[in-house]
């Protein structure tokens, strides 16, 4: 049951709404509260800096797999960015420039990590505690922590003892360095094959550990000349038709990965095309080689992983890892293989949404226990039983074929028509209704297992027991239409 609060804690003022995390999600949720008049807004962030991951993950090489074009606002276009696919730094100052221009900074409370979430079913308020003991009240709390902000360590016996450097690649270290270094690589992710080719030239040695070879497609990237950016500056609509080519191109993609995955099979085809191009040694191909259908672990694109791989120094390990000792990585054939520094690019734990942060609703009701067979929310944005809470980028709104900046951009528009409701109609809380969220969950799931990434293979986008709580299946265009309006007779309306 709710907390009674204190004479203090009931005399602080209670904010129309917290928006927790200062990445994409939160920067263009507050831009466009603000555009609605609601202005009583604060911004959370724990780290010392806004961005998100595009804050996080600075190492050698981050960048977008996505078309700089399409993975922005909208409402916020940029008409001069230098590559096609957006590197880390460009895109991270594109969101430093979305806070200073529409004035941000006084609405953000930085190095302000949240601890707990608690309703007060009496006041329709959330009382907010912080890491450091603070409190905080609100009547809405918008959760914009993303999917992938928690890096995630692999369960390895002895990777204390390690004698050496040893970091994620989203807490990427600079002041490690690599020159002369034997370096140990786990996974082969989206990460690892951005920032390999980066720190192959500098290293002695480097052993990548590969526990399932990624499909790897060429990445059609260039830089835009300065002519071409002065013509999308001068003419706006040049810009929007690329947007919407961009757009049009990817999300035909949808048909392969969620209707039809036979389609998927002919960029299988031009992926061991690219992968026979760029690697002679037979050895290393064949170790190279995906075992299982293409899709259902997510696609790279990338024109450098594999030539740097081809090099002699970079060796491929395959047998499973045994544990770490002090002075490298040992592997089941009971072989050592020596590291100075060991970098781990193993993903994020994109299945615990909103974890550690722990959420109370109706009677007590604690999110995290709810969700133990898998998050699940109604349309990826309200809960049952936690009235007043909308998420952004939650469960089952993760993309494998488009911009998720056009999915967050559904989400605020439905947000904020939530919360003009609330206002509009003088109502202490908005709950979705449990029946409303089961009946959309067992078709989300139901159409889940027609898609490619549920053709048999394990991968982030599933729990452990094998549910798909991670992308969308169908078009954006269709989770748009759904979230174009909130129907009222989906939640029990509080007065």
């Amino acid at each position: 049951m709710p907390k009674n609060n204190s004479n203090n804690d009931s005399k602080k003022p209670v904010l129309g709404a917290i928006i927790v995390g200062s990445g994409f999600a939160g920067i263009g949720m507050a831009i466009q509260l603000d555009r609605a008049g609601i202005s009583d807004f604060l911004i959370v962030e724990k780290a010392a800096e806004v961005g998100g991951t595009w804050r996080d993950n600075h190492y050698p090489g981050a960048g977008c797999d996505v078309p700089s074009h399409l993975y922005s606002y909208s409402f916020e276009p940029r008409t001069n960015w230098p590559h096609k696919y957006a590197r880390q730094p460009e895109i991270h100052a594109y969101l430093q420039h979305c806070v200073s221009k529409y004035q941000l900074r006084s609405r953000l409370r930085l190095n302000c990590e949240l601890s707990s979430a608690e309703f007060d079913e009496a006041e329709g308020h959330w009382r907010v505690t912080t890491a450091t003991g603070d409190t905080l009240h609100c009547r809405a709390l918008i959760t914009g922590c993303g999917q992938l902000n928690r890096p995630l360590m692999p369960k390895l016996d002895g990777i204390e003892q390690f004698a050496g450097a040893a970091f994620h690649s989203a807490r990427w270290q600079p002041d490690v360095a690599l020159s002369g270094k034997r370096v140990a690589v786990i996974g082969t992710g989206a990460s690892a094959i951005q920032f390999v080719p980066q720190i192959v030239p500098q290293v002695a040695s480097l052993d990548l550990f590969q526990r399932s070879a990624p499909y790897v497609l060429p990445k059609d990237d260039r830089e835009y000349d300065a002519k071409h950016r002065a013509r999308l500056q001068r003419f706006a609509w040049l810009h929007q038709l690329d947007r919407a080519w961009q757009y049009c191109t990817h999300e035909v993609r949808a048909l392969g990965f969620v209707y039809f995955p036979s389609l998927v099979k002919h960029s299988e085809k031009s992926a061991l095309k690219h992968l026979h191009k760029q690697i002679r040694d037979p050895q290393k191909r064949a170790a190279l080689t995906p075992d299982y259908p293409m899709g259902c672990k997510r696609i790279l694109i990338s024109n450098n992983y594999y030539p740097a791989l081809a090099q002699d120094k970079v060796a491929l390990v395959t047998d499973p890892i045994d544990c770490v000792v002090p002075d490298g990585i040992k592997t089941r054939d009971g072989q050592i293989h020596p590291a100075d520094v060991i970098i781990y690019g193993t993903g994020f734990a994109a299945t615990e949404f909103l974890a550690p942060l722990r959420i109370t609703g109706l009677q007590g009701r604690d999110l995290s226990s709810e969700w133990q067979r898998g998050a699940e929310a109604y349309k990826g944005i309200s809960a049952s039983g936690f009235p007043n809470l909308f998420m952004l980028y939650g469960p089952n709104t993760n993309l494998g074929h488009n911009s998720i900046v056009y999915m967050l951009e559904s989400q605020f528009r439905y947000v904020v028509q939530c919360l003009q409701t609330l206002r509009r109609r003088r109502l202490r809380y908005l709950d979705v209704r449990s029946d409303v969220q089961l009946s959309y969950n067992q078709r989300l799931q139901h159409n889940a297992k027609r898609t490619v990434w549920a053709q048999g293979c394990s991968s982030w986008y599933l729990t452990a027991e094998g549910k798909q709580t991670v992308n969308w299946p169908g078009f954006t265009f269709a989770y748009r239409h759904q979230t174009r309006k909130p129907r009222l007779s989906d939640y029990d309306c509080v007065r």
